[in-house]
């Protein structure tokens, strides 16, 4: 069955960074529009970053000029770059793979970002 697993969470400092990571297995990664969503407590999962096949990428307003997501179709692994953390960037991140009506989910990983 189709794997995504993301790392790279933690906790750090408003101001500071973090890279998450997801690794995918057992589908076509480079087919698939990846993205990373996130979800804080009492909120509803909201969509942070997309990069499609062809590498187009969008964002989330909120995190324009402070987060970059890639991919890495060898290692069929994306990526989301996180610079200038600030408290509200606190959630769960989940990594998400979706390719017309498909789409698969990732377990999440805890970002927290207090001083």
């Amino acid at each position: 069955q189709v794997q995504l697993v993301e790392s790279g969470g933690g906790l750090v400092q408003p101001g500071g960074s973090l890279k998450l990571s997801c690794a995918a297995s057992r589908i076509i990664f480079s087919i698939y529009t990846m993205g990373w969503y996130r979800q804080a407590p009492g909120k509803q999962r909201e969509l942070v970053a997309t990069i499609t096949s062809s590498g187009s990428t969008d964002y989330v307003d909120s995190v324009k000029g402070r987060f970059t997501i890639s991919r890495d179709n060898a290692k069929n692994t994306v990526y989301l770059q996180m610079n200038s953390l600030k408290p509200e960037d606190t959630a769960v991140y989940y990594c998400n793979a979706k390719k017309g009506a498909l789409g698969f989910w990732g377990q999440g990983t805890q970002v927290t970002v207090s001083s």
